[in-house]
């Protein structure tokens, strides 16, 4: 039998995710957050790949299942199923403004040219909220805009606040709050049921409030 692939996020929550898979005996070894594909046990392999890519290789099947945080998938709306809140990897998206500008900024009806990661997410806020936005999604270090100019403030994650409070912003609006997530490949879900049973059972286990 070919073995279930899981695809496994570099970055903020790799270190979560690799101790929770130890704790399911998915993996033994520490691997390198470098690494692209790491055998696993019983059955598992890995694909270490960028957070924004694990829904793609979820939804068409190059891995079975992946961990993911909740603010990708709210940003991509890929087709796979999301299973477990994980309960790692906490943060929340906010909108923030330079200090001595929120108070005229943050009127009802000022357009507002934020910068951000996440556009979707931001146009379906702002539009919500019916205060007019013009979108500007950037890549880096989304906290630079303000200062150079290129935004009147941005929307991100935040998990402190502290890089925020360092580039003179403060929160305006809570967006969204964000947990890490198992999602798993819809076909995967049906036909290798039996081997991913046991895994969810014990996810599930270990991811009620009394276990953690």
């Amino acid at each position: 039998m070919d073995p279930l692939t899981l695809a496994l996020p570099t970055g903020r929550l790799f270190d979560d995710a690799v101790a929770l898979l130890r704790r399911l005996d998915v993996l033994d070894d520490l691997p390198a957050e470098r690494s692209l594909v790491v055998p696993g046990r019983n059955g598992f392999r890995l694909v270490i790949v960028k957070p924004a890519d694990i829904p793609t290789y979820v939804e068409y099947g190059a891995a079975d299942a992946g961990i993911v945080g909740k603010d990708v998938l709210l940003e991509q709306g890929r087709h796979v199923y999301e299973l477990f809140d994980l309960g790692f990897g906490a943060c929340r998206g906010v909108v923030a403004l330079p200090e001595d500008r929120l108070e005229t900024a943050w009127r009802p009806g000022v357009l507002l040219r934020i910068a951000t990661k996440y556009p979707q997410v931001t146009t379906q806020f702002f539009a919500h909220q019916r205060r007019p936005v013009e979108i500007v999604a950037v890549h880096g270090s989304v906290e630079l805009a303000p200062r150079a100019g290129l935004a009147d403030g941005i929307m991100d994650l935040v998990m402190t606040g502290r890089t925020l409070r360092e580039n003179g912003l403060v929160e305006a609006a809570e967006v969204f709050r964000s947990t890490a997530r198992l999602i798993v490949n819809r076909v995967s879900l049906r036909t290798r049921a039996a081997h991913l049973r046991p895994v969810f059972e014990q996810i599930e286990a270990l991811t009620r409030p009394a276990a953690r």
